[in-house]
This record gives structure tokens, sequence and C-alpha cells, in this order.
């Protein structure tokens, strides 16, 4: 696993790691380890899928739409509007054969700098990405 330059533009906040796995595999233990930490899977959007339905094509790519209402309900009481960054996002792709990609945006930063939330209330939200880092150990 490793987190590298992409050829593509991306925000400061979003974190892009390398899996060691196949796409499925990455998905899996992805899957597995948000679970594995009290966090509600509220939505699989496959991406690509949708894409095909429109007579277009994407690479392998799925949304998962995540989180745990003990760390964004606090969030959302303190700033109703904030509640648009949530639930957390990670994206499994493929970018390129043999290079699957877990990308994860830390909405941390952009509640407190945009919905002026506490930095000690988004704290939490970088804890998924050590998660997600751990998950994608081999």
């Amino acid at each position: 696993m490793t987190t590298e330059t992409s050829p593509y533009l991306y925000p400061a906040a979003l974190t892009s790691w390398q899996s060691p796995v196949d796409f499925y595999a990455t998905l899996t233990r992805v899957m597995d380890a948000l679970r594995a930490h009290d966090m509600t899977i509220f939505a699989d959007i496959d991406q690509s899928a949708a894409a095909t339905s429109v007579g277009q094509t994407l690479r392998p790519t799925r949304l998962i739409l995540f989180g745990n209402p003990r760390g964004g309900t606090p969030v959302m009481r303190a700033n109703p509007h904030a509640g648009i960054e949530l639930p957390l996002k990670v994206m499994v792709w493929v970018a390129a054969v043999d290079d699957v990609r877990v990308d994860f945006l830390n909405p941390g930063p952009s509640l407190s700098a945009l919905y002026g939330i506490d930095s000690a209330q988004t704290t939490g939200f970088g804890a998924v990405a050590r998660i997600l880092e751990a998950a994608l150990a081999v």
C-alpha cells in the first residue's frame, strides 16, 4: 500500500492509497473494516454500472457512503448546513492495470473552515483514514 501523487488533481483533504490487492478484495477489506469499527454502510454505489446503464464505460468504481451517528449528529446539531458534507465517503476504483485506489475525503477541515464546527468535534473523522490504511496493510 502506498500513498503517492496521482496524475489527477485532488484536494489536500483527500487521501489516495494504492491497494496491494485486486479491486474486489479491496472493496471487501474496506467494507469489513468500516463495519468492524461500528460504521453504518448507508449506500454502495456502483458508478461503473451506472455508466453502463447509459451506454458509457467507466473503470470499476464504487462509492461507499458510511458513517456513525455518534460522530455526525453533534456536527449537524452544531450547524445543520454541515449535514451536506455527511455521510462520509470512500471510493474504491481502478486507476490502471494493477493499480487499485482507495480515496477518502476527510470532511474535518471543511467542516471547521466552512461551517464553523469546532475542530474538537471533527478530529474523529481523521481516525477513518487510519482505519482504511490498516485495512489495506498487507
